[in-house]
């Protein structure tokens, strides 16, 4: 049976993980019977955002491994502790807590910073040819840490988006909402999910679905 490494990046689609799509991996991965082990790191988050109105919440500050053992109903490790050598693949969900508290991309673009340990992990599993899934905004994390290697990669259609991870050495190519884009020389799959924000839930359980599936026969 696989096992599957899951990072999360807090609770939220605004300033954390996109709680569908999280959840949505998690059945997928249970649907294909593949066990998986959660993480998030240790850190505040960049900001809190009030879901209700979009708005910045001053004053407040939240974890991001407390915020996603929300999602991850308490069953969840620090990013410190995963070990590439324990799992065969690795899936990030997305949010724009993966481009705010894992890496600054929504900000700074193709600019942007990482987190050491979160670059850390992604290049262990590539250097252990081991399958990526990044879903959403998370592959500009993965061109982030890796776009020097040119892997293919989707973040939906966004032009503007697609040209920073361009920019970082990634190639760019459309995919629909209900579809993923397999890299077979690098072992990375990507679905774009909620980068387009009028998808509906059936489009993005397809895109993730096939993802899993792939990233399982990569294993």
């Amino acid at each position: 049976m696989k096992y599957v490494a899951v990072i999360l990046s807090g609770c939220g689609f605004q300033d954390g993980a996109e709680i569908r799509e999280s959840v949505l991996t998690l059945l997928a991965l249970d649907t294909e019977g593949v066990r998986y082990k959660i993480f998030a790191p240790n850190k505040d988050q960049h900001h809190v955002i009030n879901h209700l109105n979009g708005e910045e919440v001053e004053g407040v500050t939240r974890n991001v491994l407390e915020e996603s053992a929300r999602i991850a109903r308490g069953e969840i490790e620090d990013l410190v502790h995963l070990n590439v050598n324990d799992f065969d693949a690795l899936i990030m969900p997305g949010g724009f807590g993966v481009a705010k508290n894992m890496c600054s991309f929504a900000f700074d673009g193709s600019g942007a910073y990482v987190d050491e340990l979160v670059v850390g992990k992604i290049k262990d599993f590539k250097a252990a040819s081991k399958p990526i899934g990044a879903i959403c905004i998370a592959p500009a994390l993965v061109a982030l840490s890796v776009g020097d290697q040119n892997p293919t990669l989707t973040i939906g259609s966004d032009e503007g988006t697609a040209g920073e991870l361009e920019k970082l050495g990634a190639k760019h190519q459309n995919c629909a909402t209900s579809d993923c884009v397999v890299d077979e020389a690098h072992k990375i799959v990507t679905t774009p999910a909620y980068m387009d924000g009028g998808a509906n839930l059936a489009e993005v359980f397809s895109g993730i679905s096939k993802l899993v599936k792939n990233l399982i026969q990569l294993a």
